[in-house]
């Protein structure tokens, strides 16, 4: 509508004084001009060269000059918005070119014709291009935006993804390690209860009393984590260190097993991180020696190094051929404990007999 308005406006006006005059196919290409703009947005290119060419036909038929600008610059954008900027500068500029050498030739005033209609014409030329040009770009961009968008919101998910599972992992392991060194040491004061509660009262009721202990101590750390888990910050709950090793040898020389500790380096109090790590690792050491190895002793050795702290429990007792099946989930959630501080762990079976766990916990520095 609006080129046919502004055409038809330009044909009615005639400014021309050489023009055959308005007429019904002056208006008919008039009405050309703006049927051509409903294929503009499937066929902008074609569009435009149609329109210039019609705009050709239509001069050379001497009818009433409507200007070069005005039915173009509905072409020009359309092809510019689509992505054609070189076809529209190109049909421009070749128009320009030929319409003004045909009326230089026809004698026209220089300094109207190359001072006032060709800029005025070329301008609006132009900015019909540019706005084109950046309409396409801005849509480019907003596009760009909602695909960085979707992108880091993706990013967002897999990373809070990714944290759940962390975090998951990380409770599975302390459950674990608490749940299978206490059960271990249940069932070992049970069965001794169970062997000598005719023949000797006294152990049974020793063994008994040490299972309630064990009871009592794995139900306060499960309320503690589960206080924790509830309140939002799992980093607040319950953090058990070395300094927490006597009571877990005592527990497993309650059971019957004989434990040697050996302390080498200089002793000095672990990072948090650190300190907990290894006193998991130590625990479900004990474990698997109550619950596999059928041992009667147990040596662990404590290295203090600069940079991290060297274990090793080795047991005498069946070795790795002692627990049947796959391994299980302690070695699994000890080298994963291990692997988040950049340590490591080693486990072997001596010719001799026994196993015996070795593993590496760096100082949280240089994790």
């Amino acid at each position: 509508m609006l080129v046919l308005v502004v055409v038809g406006t330009a044909i009615t006006a005639d400014v021309g004084s050489a023009s055959a005059g308005p007429g019904l196919a002056a208006y008919t290409f008039g009405a050309s001009f703006a049927v051509l703009m409903f294929a503009r947005r499937r066929w902008p290119v074609a569009t435009l060269l149609l329109t210039a060419a019609a705009l050709i036909v239509y001069y050379r038929l001497s009818y009433p000059p409507i200007g070069l600008a005005a039915p173009l610059a509905a072409a020009l954008y359309s092809a510019a918005e689509q992505g054609r900027p070189r076809w529209s500068i190109g049909t421009a500029v070749a128009l320009l070119v030929v319409s003004t050498a045909q009326r230089i030739l026809e004698g026209d005033d220089l300094a109207y014709l190359l001072g006032f209609e060709t800029t005025t014409s070329a301008g609006l030329m132009a900015a019909a291009i540019a706005l084109g040009d950046g309409v396409r770009a801005r849509r480019a961009w907003r596009a760009e935006l909602a695909r960085q968008e979707h992108a880091a919101r993706l990013e967002r998910e897999r990373e809070a993804a990714r944290r759940v599972e962390q975090e998951r992992l990380r409770i599975a392991r302390d459950l674990h390690d608490l749940m299978a060194h206490t059960v271990s040491v249940i069932s070992l004061h049970t069965d001794v209860a169970r062997e000598s509660l005719r023949d000797a009262p006294d152990v049974a009721e020793r063994s008994l009393a040490a299972a309630r202990s064990a009871c009592s101590d794995v139900g306060r750390e499960l309320r503690l984590t589960l206080g924790a888990l509830r309140a939002g910050d799992p980093d607040d709950g319950p953090a058990p260190g070395l300094e927490l090793l006597d009571a877990l040898v005592a527990t497993a020389t309650a059971a019957g097993l004989g434990v040697d500790v050996r302390t080498s380096g200089r002793h000095e109090r672990l990072p948090a991180i650190s300190d907990a790590t290894a006193y998991r690792v130590l625990q479900e050491s004990l474990s698997n020696v109550l619950r596999h190895a059928g041992a009667r002793t147990v040596r662990i050795d404590l290295d203090y190094g600069t940079d991290a702290l060297l274990l090793r429990v080795s047991d005498d007792g069946r070795g790795a051929g002692g627990a049947a099946g796959r391994p299980g989930w302690g070695l699994t959630g000890m080298r994963e404990r291990l692997a988040l501080l950049g340590g490591d762990l080693r486990t072997s079976s001596p010719a001799e007999g026994g196993f015996v766990v070795e593993a590496s916990v760096p100082l949280e520095e240089h994790a």
